[in-house]
């Protein structure tokens, strides 16, 4: 029976490439004919994904001197490099979080998002400006 998946990954022969990609073609289809109510907010964000995309570094630079703030009481590290080994920011020591605490930073920036992508994308749709588009 295994002799049957004899699948090879470089260079991806046909088997590879169905068993890959099959399953997550058939989540996409099921997905995109019944749309569960709890995927609704993806959606919105999939309409505007170059503004979700040069939106969310401006919020996870403003939530990191924000934390920066908190745990040093300055901000300066954010905003200064003294060579280019430690280029863009010097790090303080004990600088970096747990990765629970990086999930529900992720998460934060995500629903944090969703107002303005959900805003962008009415503005997108009831503009007729071309430049739009591209954003």
């Amino acid at each position: 029976m295994l002799s049957f998946l004899n699948t090879t990954k470089y260079p991806p022969s046909l088997l590879f490439l169905l068993m890959t990609l099959g399953p997550p073609l058939i989540f996409l289809f099921f997905v995109d004919t019944h749309m569960p109510r709890l995927l609704r907010p993806a959606l919105i964000i999939g309409k505007v994904p170059m503004f979700y995309f040069l939106m969310h570094f401006f919020f996870i630079h403003l939530l990191a001197v924000i934390i920066c703030f908190a745990r040093y009481g300055h901000i300066h590290w954010m905003f200064e490099s003294p060579d280019i080994a430690h280029f863009p920011i010097t790090q303080p020591s004990g600088w970096g979080l747990p990765l629970p605490l990086v999930y529900l930073l992720w998460a934060v920036v995500v629903v944090w998002m969703y107002p303005l992508c959900r805003w962008y994308a009415a503005v997108k749709q009831h503009s007729n400006n071309p430049w739009l588009s591209y954003i």
